[in-house]
């Protein structure tokens, strides 16, 4: 039946993702839910919960966790991509500040997230950030325009400073080997543009490959 012509280009599976509010719990006594833009895409067997805020135009692919049900809040901005298998936590009472707001996780807009990778608050990530296949941010702030290999680790405190070029495998866990990194090489900065241009058409394209309308438990209509 799959490849029957009447088929092409309609999905068939069933169209549904979790979100909701946080449980209630003695970390966070307050139901929160999330707040995310008409124009996000939020993709089948995604999930969402907390104080999550999502900005326009931003992707987020399969099998996403994004739980805001320890550290809370979470901030994603516009034109970001979160792709498969990215998951987003927080722990208890930390935070990172940004125009004088404290947040769990902050990623700014422009971000990409690649396949498996790993925040975990108190992450701070800047504009126009690449992070790439199953890196881990942990207590970090990601500086604008930075570049986040492959497998690498960055954590400890560490601040980097805008355009830094983290290679793959490395473990950035010292302001030390954070200031001596180099800047992100011209081939990896055409890399993030692409990556960025693609996934900047995923929402309104995949919002029409699955129908606009839906119902509110998440089927397509």
């Amino acid at each position: 039946m799959w490849n029957h012509p009447s088929n092409q280009y309609k999905p068939l599976n069933i169209y549904s993702y979790f979100v909701g509010s946080n449980p209630q719990t003695s970390v966070n006594p307050s139901l929160k839910y999330p707040t995310i833009s008409k124009t996000a895409f939020l993709s089948p067997f995604t999930f969402i919960i907390g104080d999550v805020t999502i900005r326009k135009n931003t992707y987020i692919a399969p099998f996403v966790s994004i739980r805001a049900d320890e550290g809370t809040p979470f901030y994603i901005g516009k034109n970001t991509n979160l792709q498969d298998g990215v998951i987003l936590h927080g722990l208890k009472d930390k935070y990172v500040e940004v125009n004088r707001m404290k947040f769990s996780i902050y990623i700014g807009d422009w971000v990409s997230c690649a396949h498996g990778s790993l925040i975990h608050e108190p992450c701070r990530i800047d504009d126009r950030v690449f992070i790439g296949f199953n890196a881990i941010v942990y207590n970090a702030w990601i500086g604008e325009g930075s570049f986040v290999s492959k497998g690498s680790v960055v954590t400890g405190g560490v601040k980097l400073k805008p355009k830094s070029f983290v290679p793959p495998g490395a473990s950035i866990d010292t302001q030390q080997k954070a200031n001596v990194l180099s800047q992100v090489p011209i081939n990896q900065e055409e890399f993030v543009k692409e990556v960025q241009r693609v996934n900047q058409e995923f929402p309104s394209a995949y919002s029409m490959f699955f129908g606009k309308n839906r119902c509110s438990c998440g089927l397509t209509c």
